[in-house]
């Protein structure tokens, strides 16, 4: 087996940190096992592709890699591969102390399944009933909530009358909106509560203080209820707050924050790892109040924690006796009317039909005249010159005020699928940088009108990994130019930034919680694992008037048909508890 596991090192498939593992799994049992060494691998190498675990069920008996063209190992049979694990000392169960853990056919680092383990109780600890006062928050309810905001209202209840709630919805549903409601109405049942707003990156930080920022003016309640509503925001890093060189925070499980109410943003983005590690700093009191969209992008680091909890709540209201109030599914709302598409318009068709992996659907909606918002265009493996010249086009990073050209980038982005190759980001950027040089736009390689984006946090300088700003000329002298959540600028010598890169191009993964008014979306012209359905609607769903994408046709419903392939066993876990309660 060892000599098989090295072939697909060879091929790539495996990774350094695979083969390592999987050696010392039978280092430390004394235990060369074709099924102990395939399954440490395994287990190592779905770690790293997002997974918390690997299902053995799945894989047994099958060839794995599936989709390999050439090399492929043939996966024991299940009841073969569990008899010999069982045997082995390194893997234990979900009482036991080891660095592997069988549990349900799924086979864990002690690490992970210990996390899903404590998140799964920790959520159902804070699933309760929190006592109110009913008539000042109907009263609140009718002065906040117009009647044809029904969900937004039911939202807003279940968020004051629970300890834990998600309310997810699609882009333009209000989310944001509403919680900033339902902030107000939990101070109206104790002004002295303390309230915090986080979110999982800078970016999406700075915009939660945007909306706060924009909609507190506008709430109908009394101005010390609006003053105790927070305007900072913070990432999930700088609240716990981070120590140097360790995966540990300050504030944990024994030392709680010092908040009442805690509301995340962009929950979808957010891996297992943190999410477990932010939810044991939360108080035993506090209200946990999740946002997000289930059917968005997962985290980047192992897990789909939103998705596994909506997963979990989907299966409770599906089932005979669903009506216990602590039960999951009644934390859960999804907000489904949509304030930034109409119901006619093609975006919104467009997004439905990938969310129910309806290519071919889709692909006629793109296609339609119908539909002046949506397009599509098919793209040959070389990038035509036609296209960068459109691209290019259609930034206007030249503006003599930098707060102009800041504004105006924000409304086109190009949004590729991956990084690398032809038809990745790095290539993209780089043609449109061509373009301006050979059009004598540019002539340095840090230049007017360079428009740029963070890739590390700097919280000295308040730069977050995702802002984005631009290369001004000011008084003879290059300066990089942001602007805060209230639109003051904020200039920096480039040479003090973190690490940053030309942004004309950004992966969908970046684009998370961002909103561009139009979109051109770029798609590999070969097939890649992270061509997923939810990385498709998470792009199309950052355009708010137009979209624009180019690809081939079969790639395009291939990876509308492609769901997010990840193990995870917090599903299962968060049910399992249900079950004994």
């Amino acid at each position: 087996m060892l000599t098989a596991i090295n072939i697909l090192y060879n091929e790539g498939v495996f990774s350094d940190l695979d083969i390592h593992f999987a050696k010392l799994m039978a280092e430390l049992s004394n235990n060369t096992s074709d099924e102990i060494l395939l399954g440490s691998a395994l287990v190592s190498y779905y770690n790293n592709q997002g997974s918390s675990c690997v299902n053995l069920q799945s894989l047994a008996g099958k060839l794995f890699p599936s989709e390999s063209d050439s090399y492929s190992i043939l996966c024991p049979k299940l009841s073969q591969w569990e008899l010999s694990l069982k045997n082995c000392s390194v893997v234990g169960i979900p009482s036991n102390y080891t660095p592997l853990i069988l549990n349900n056919h799924c086979l864990y680092s002690y690490r992970y399944f210990n996390y899903e383990q404590i998140l799964a109780n920790r959520i159902h600890s804070l699933i309760s009933i929190n006592d109110i006062d009913h008539k000042i928050l109907s009263n609140g309810l009718e002065r906040l909530f117009p009647k044809q905001s029904n969900k937004q209202k039911e939202a807003a209840y279940l968020a004051v009358s629970r300890k834990f709630c998600i309310i997810s919805g699609g882009p333009g549903t209000g989310k944001t909106a509403t919680v900033i409601k339902i902030l107000a109405l939990l101070l109206e049942q104790n002004p002295d509560l303390n309230l915090v707003m986080i979110a999982p990156t800078g970016k999406a930080a700075n915009r939660l203080k945007e909306a706060v920022t924009k909609t507190l003016p506008s709430l109908d309640c009394n101005s010390t209820i609006k003053a105790a509503i927070p305007t900072e925001t913070y990432t999930i890093h700088r609240l716990l707050g981070s120590k140097l060189n360790s995966p540990y925070f300050h504030f944990s499980a024994n030392n709680p924050l010092p908040y009442d109410v805690v509301v995340i943003d962009e929950a979808s983005m957010i891996d297992l790892a943190l999410m477990t590690k932010l939810i044991q700093a939360i108080p035993n009191q506090a209200h946990l109040i999740l946002l997000g969209d289930k059917d968005q992008l997962a985290s980047v680091e192992a897990g789909t924690v939103l998705g596994d909890i909506c997963e979990a709540g989907l299966i409770q209201a599906n089932a005979i006796n669903n009506s216990q109030l602590d039960n999951i599914n009644s934390s859960i709302i999804l907000l489904d009317k949509s304030y930034r598409f109409s119901k006619q318009s093609g975006i919104w068709k467009l997004s439905q039909a990938i969310k129910q992996g309806d290519g071919e659907t889709a692909l006629q909606i793109l296609k339609s005249a119908n539909y002046p918002d949506v397009e599509w265009h098919s793209l040959a493996e070389v990038l035509p010159t036609d296209l960068i010249e459109q691209i290019s086009t259609k930034f206007s990073m030249f503006e003599p005020q930098p707060e102009i050209a800041l504004q105006n980038f924000d409304k086109f982005r190009i949004l590729c699928a991956t990084r690398h190759g032809l038809h990745g980001i790095l290539n993209i950027n780089q043609s449109v940088e061509n373009y301006y040089r050979n059009t004598g736009q540019i002539k340095s390689n840090c230049y007017h009108g360079q428009p740029i984006i963070i890739k590390r946090n700097d919280y000295h300088l308040n730069l977050f990994n995702g802002d984005i700003g631009i290369i001004f000329n000011i008084a003879g002298q290059k300066k990089a130019i942001f602007l805060d959540a209230t639109g003051r600028r904020r200039e920096f010598w480039p040479n003090r930034l973190p690490e940053y890169e030309t942004v004309y191009a950004m992966t969908i993964h970046k684009s998370q919680g961002s909103e561009f008014e139009q979109v051109l979306m770029i798609l590999p012209s070969q097939f890649s694992p992270v061509l997923t359905r939810q990385l498709i609607y998470t792009g199309i769903t950052r355009a708010g008037k137009k979209i624009s994408i180019w690809g081939n046709e079969q790639i395009f419903k291939q990876a509308i048909a492609t769901e997010i392939d990840r193990f995870s066993g917090l599903t299962n876990q968060l049910l399992n508890i249900s079950n004994k309660i």
